[in-house]
């Protein structure tokens, strides 16, 4: 019997460079939080128009720390979409706040201005706007309507790096923002996050919240010529990444561009192959911005075939296809939530599947799973 050939959903690009700037961390023999780090910190801020970095040990980890920097405490509610990762959710609840559930508009799978007003209550004291998939939300006009209501926003940008809005890269203007670099995004550290700010303060804060409180960091001491005593200003926590994370993610930084460049190649394909199958409606750049495709969808709208069948049918076909993006409030760990109608995020989640889109994705695999979507098409 022959072993059929699987077209994986998604590939990071890691070769002998990222093992060779991990091993010479290694060998400098500081493989914790040092100038590596720091080095990182400056140039992913530099990349998305921030002013500065604040490095972490996931974008989860980096969504706590900015509802802690905005004082988000017990009692306050924070508006998030459902149609996000279960994190955005529950990041909410580390510090003791209600998530609220709002919807999304189907063309993005983000939120509005609109989606966010229907929920908020004189409770409110932030929302958490995720930039889905990489298709950026509108910044300026959520900007504008926080501001506006008083209120704080955290852009959830973990798949965002690359992406622009209004001509400029998505993180550029955000009060607070986290990015994750987990191995299913354009560049992994492996696990790691960051957390960028333009408040020079807020970044001194967010780097002793992630180093126990310390009003000194581990560098800084190894680099006095005399003894620091450090004092710990509040309590805090251990969100630190490593330098040999921090190493690896310097060079995964320098492919950025060519990354979005190559998938926005691929995913302009895609659509242009898609575009006469009926029922088929692929992700797509808003009228104000661009996305780097880092997850590639299409929404099933009157197509034949319903979701799981298509999911099975591409994997028995060698295609390794994923659902939609995740409802939180459909999850278990949600059960006690009773949210307002989400009829959009309900609709995506149940009728949208992930195709596979990477650097090594060919036109031939393009092709192939595209005539497996054809033949489903055709039944």
């Amino acid at each position: 019997m022959a072993v059929v050939q699987v077209i994986p959903v998604m590939i990071p690009d890691l070769g002998e460079e990222e093992a060779q700037a991990a091993a010479e961390a290694i060998r400098s023999g500081w493989v914790a939080q040092g100038p590596r780090v720091a080095r990182f910190e400056q140039e992913f801020a530099a990349a998305v128009g921030a002013g500065h970095g604040v490095a972490v040990s996931s974008c989860t980890t980096g969504l706590h720390l900015a509802l802690v920097l905005l004082d988000i405490k017990p009692g306050d509610e924070v508006v998030v979409p459902s149609l996000s990762f279960i994190a955005t959710a529950n990041a909410v609840r580390y510090v003791g706040a209600t998530p609220v559930f709002a919807d999304v508009e189907l063309a993005t799978g983000n939120l509005t201005v609109e989606t966010v007003d229907a929920v908020r209550t004189e409770r409110t004291r932030a929302v958490i706007a995720v930039h889905q998939g990489g298709v950026p939300f509108d910044t300026a006009a959520l900007r504008k309507a926080t501001d506006g209501w008083g209120i704080g926003l955290v852009e959830d940008a973990a798949c965002a790096a690359g992406s622009t809005a209004y001509g400029a890269p998505a993180g550029t203007g955000a009060r607070v923002a986290a990015w994750s670099f987990h191995p299913r995004k354009l560049i992994t550290t492996g696990e790691g996050g960051m957390v960028t700010v333009d408040d020079a303060d807020a970044a001194v804060r967010l780097k002793r919240l992630r180093e126990h409180g310390m009003n000194v960091s581990a560098a800084d001491r190894h680099a006095a010529k005399q003894p620091v005593l450090e004092a710990y200003l509040e309590t805090a926590y251990n969100y630190r990444m490593t330098d040999i994370q921090a190493a690896v993610g310097l060079v995964q930084l320098g492919k950025l561009a060519g990354l979005v460049a190559q998938r926005r190649q691929l995913a302009a394909r895609y659509q242009e192959l898609l575009a006469d199958i009926d029922g088929l409606v692929p992700v797509r750049d808003p009228a104000y911005g661009q996305t780097n495709y880092q997850s590639f969808w299409v929404l099933l709208d009157g197509f034949r075939t319903g979701r799981d069948e298509v999911l099975t049918e591409l994997a028995a076909k060698g295609v390794s296809a994923r659902r939609g993006i995740m409802a939180a409030h459909l999850e278990p760990a949600y059960a006690d939530v009773t949210p307002g109608p989400l009829p959009v995020t309900e609709r995506i989640t149940r009728e949208s599947l992930i195709l596979p889109l990477h650097h090594r994705l060919t036109h031939e695999d393009q092709d192939h799973i595209v005539g497996v979507l054809r033949e489903l098409a055709t039944r």
